[in-house]
């Protein structure tokens, strides 16, 4: 939008199909809404009863602008405990949620022109963010034939003295790919060799299906070169709660908290200690939200499985399909809209997440199981999917 009171560097601002979702839900009362990575779960109650407790114990203030020590230390031991994975509290930060962390490592390591290698499709809001930062975001297309996985040839071709990093995003979003850790020791050497830092944006961490999560920063000689970005939002269903965490050496660390004190000081304390509690207590309720989403995904592979001008990579982590509708002969948008309109079922299309998404649709298994029944029951009669 153009205004004499809007920065011009925001005229050309383009609204995503991501941002459309806010009025598209509203549209129709019998809507199944299978767009945005929002939790039906709400956070476990043990959980906000301990964070309320804390609350009235007069947990209200700001905590330490690096995040609360006791909340860090937590952090430190559950990668200790699962990753065998050493770090101390300078190299912990608290935020508020994983955009709020990957802003922040945007700001603080690019120079106006720096470039930042991202695997497409890519989460929406890689592009503004990088954007914002004065980088330039160069994509690395990825191919459902190859899981979705990085080919290394392919990613040292875009290799150049303007690239600065590389984002690494597993299990992905939208995609559902989960890198194996074969893939990920390929791509350590490549950012090893070429001097290069590697974000990896780990807040799928827990919804891995197949072959076991393992962070790329715990791989020999990534650590002093790897900024993890973590989240409580979707593996502790703490979206709303809005707080994260950066992982990165204490220098990177000192510069993000430097910024961050002129954009927000400090993650939510209320927040931070329900994210305390939440560490603490996943042994409680973390697995049997993770099995739910497993069923759902993996009920939705087989009924997309069915549906003629359908078809999708079988389930591997998130609790995201991406859904290849290119047999439709229509574009992503073009289908999402019909879906919407004949089925009242809300989608997203692909080519939201890169040009290399178009051809495809995104859809989020965040409702019940009766619900996606429904949801894909008035899909496959549309008359482009019937048979």
């Amino acid at each position: 939008m153009k205004h004499r009171f809007i920065s011009k560097r925001h005229w050309n601002t383009v609204e995503t199909p991501m941002g459309e979702v806010n009025e598209l839900v509203k549209k129709y009362d019998d809507l199944i809404n299978l767009s945005l990575g929002d939790h039906d779960f709400i956070t476990d109650k043990s959980v906000i009863d301990a964070a309320f407790e804390d609350a009235i114990k007069g947990h209200t203030k700001y905590t330490d602008s690096q995040g609360e020590p006791e909340l860090r230390k937590e952090i430190i031991n559950f990668y200790k405990n699962k990753y065998d994975y050493d770090m101390d509290l300078k190299e912990v930060m608290v935020v508020v949620g994983a955009c709020h962390g990957m802003f922040l490592t945007l700001e603080a390591i690019l120079n106006d022109g720096d470039e930042v290698i991202v695997p497409e499709p890519y989460f929406t809001p890689y592009a503004n963010q990088i954007r914002l930062a004065g980088g330039k975001l160069v994509p690395l297309k990825t191919y459902e034939k190859d899981n979705f996985s990085i080919d290394i040839e392919n990613l040292i071709t875009l290799i150049n003295d303007k690239t600065k990093a590389i984002i690494v995003n597993t299990p992905n979003n939208p995609t559902g790919a989960c890198l194996s850790k074969d893939n990920l020791e390929a791509i350590a050497k490549v950012a090893i060799e070429y001097d290069l830092v590697i974000i990896a944006d780990d807040v799928y961490g827990a919804f891995s299906f197949g072959e076991s999560f393992f962070p790329i920063t715990a791989i020999e000689g990534m650590k002093e070169r790897t900024i993890t970005i973590g989240s409580f939002s979707k593996d502790y269903a703490m979206t709303g709660w809005r707080v994260g965490y950066v992982l990165a050496p204490s220098f990177i660390i000192d510069c993000m908290r430097n910024i961050n004190e002129g954009v927000c000081f400090s993650a939510p304390s209320v927040s931070q200690r329900a994210a305390l509690h939440a560490l603490r207590m996943k042994d409680k309720f973390q697995q049997s939200m993770i099995d739910e989403y497993k069923e759902r995904v993996n009920y939705a592979y087989e009924r997309i499985k069915d549906i003629p001008n359908m078809s999708v990579m079988k389930p591997q982590g998130s609790f995201y399909m991406f859904v290849n509708i290119k047999k439709t002969g229509l574009s992503s948008s073009e289908v999402t809209k019909k879906i919407l309109e004949d089925a009242h079922v809300l989608t997203i299309p692909g080519n939201a997440f890169g040009e290399s998404g178009e051809g495809y649709i995104r859809i989020a298994c965040t409702v019940p199981t009766d619900k996606l029944k429904e949801a894909f029951d008035r899909i496959e009669k549309i008359n482009i999917f019937s048979k």
